[in-house]
C-alpha cells in the first residue's frame, strides 16, 4: 500500500508539471493588449475574455490562442525613407502629377467588443498580430482609401495653388481626410480605427491624415522659380519707370517756370557743379579770373 501510495503521488507529481507546462501565457506590454481564445485538444475554439496592458505571465488552458494587438496612438507613415510605404501620388486638376508624403495618425480601438469583432472580421485574415500581417491590413484597409481620397480630392485644385497657397493646401488635407474617414469606414464596417488622441472611452474620433507640401516635377518648379523671377523683375521695372516719369514732370515744371536755360541751372546747383556763394543784399563781389 505504501508503495502504491507513492506510485500515485509520484503520478500525480508528473501529471501536475505536464499540466503545467503545456498551460498556455501571455504577457503584455503597457503599450499592448491580448484577446484570449480557448482551443485545448478536447475544447473547441471561443473567444474567452480580453487581456489588459500590462500583464506579466497570465497562465491559460493548454491549447489556448491569445493575439496580441498595438494599444495607444499608432503612426502609419508614406515618405521616400523609413516609412511603412512610399509616397503618394496626386492629380491636380490640371492634369499634373504631384508626389504627397504625410502620415496617418490613429488609435486602434480596442473596447474588448470591438475589438474582438476587428479580430475575427479582419485581423485574422492577415494575421494582424504579427508585424508583417499588421503592415499588410494597414496598406489595404487605411493606405488605399487615404490615397484615394487624396487623389480625388485634388482633383478639384490646380497644382500651383496645392503647392504655393497655404490656404489651399490646408482645404486640401482637411477635405482629403473627411473623405478617407468615411471611405476607410465603409471598408472596415466598424469604428476600428479612432482618434489619436482615443483612450476606450466616449466617442472613437476620426483618424488624422498630416501631408508635407505636395511635390510637382522638378521641371514646373523650375519654371514657376523663372516665372516667379520674371514677375519681380517687372515690378522692379515698373518702379524704376515710375521714378523716371515722376522726374521728367518735375523737369517740365521746372523749364515752365525757369525756362530751359534756368531748368539747367538749377539742376547743375543740384547737382552740386556750380557752387552759390550767398551775397548780402546791397553788398559787393569781387571775382577774380584764375
Amino acid at each position: 500500500m505504501k508503495k502504491l501510495t507513492l506510485a500515485a503521488l509520484a503520478a500525480l507529481a508528473v501529471g501536475a508539471v505536464s499540466l503545467l507546462t503545456g498551460c498556455s501565457s501571455v504577457s503584455t506590454e503597457i503599450d499592448q493588449v491580448a484577446l484570449h481564445y480557448t482551443g485545448g485538444p478536447f475544447q473547441d475554439k471561443h473567444y474567452a475574455d480580453f487581456v489588459p496592458p500590462g500583464v506579466s505571465g497570465r497562465l491559460d488552458g493548454p491549447g489556448d490562442k491569445h493575439y496580441v494587438y498595438p494599444y495607444g496612438q499608432r503612426t502609419y507613415t508614406f515618405a521616400k525613407t523609413n516609412a511603412e510605404a512610399p509616397p503618394l501620388s496626386i492629380v491636380s486638376r490640371d492634369n499634373v502629377t504631384l508626389t504627397v508624403t504625410g502620415q496617418v495618425l490613429f488609435t486602434l480601438n480596442t473596447k474588448p467588443e470591438v475589438l474582438r469583432q476587428f479580430h475575427e472580421r479582419i485581423g485574422m485574415k492577415y494575421k494582424a498580430w504579427e508585424p508583417e500581417g499588421w503592415r499588410r491590413m494597414l496598406a489595404d484597409y487605411v493606405l488605399i482609401h487615404v490615397d484615394r481620397a487624396l487623389d480625388g480630392t485634388a482633383q478639384r485644385y490646380g497644382w500651383k495653388a496645392i503647392y504655393n497657397d497655404p490656404a489651399v493646401r490646408n482645404a486640401f488635407e482637411k477635405d482629403a481626410a473627411a473623405e478617407a474617414v468615411k471611405r476607410v469606414r465603409e471598408a472596415t464596417g466598424g469604428e476600428y480605427f479612432c482618434s489619436p488622441t482615443y483612450t476606450g472611452t466616449g466617442p472613437c474620433g476620426d483618424l488624422v491624415i498630416t501631408i508635407q507640401k505636395p511635390e510637382p516635377p522638378a521641371k514646373l518648379v523650375e519654371a514657376l522659380a523663372a516665372e516667379q523671377a520674371a514677375i519681380l523683375q517687372n515690378e522692379a521695372q515698373k518702379k524704376i519707370n515710375q521714378k523716371i516719369a515722376t522726374e521728367m514732370e518735375s523737369i517740365r515744371q521746372l523749364v515752365a517756370v525757369l525756362g530751359p536755360n534756368g531748368a539747367v541751372l538749377w539742376k547743375a546747383i543740384q547737382d552740386g557743379k556750380i557752387t552759390v556763394v550767398p551775397v548780402p543784399q546791397g553788398g559787393s563781389v569781387q571775382v577774380s579770373p584764375r
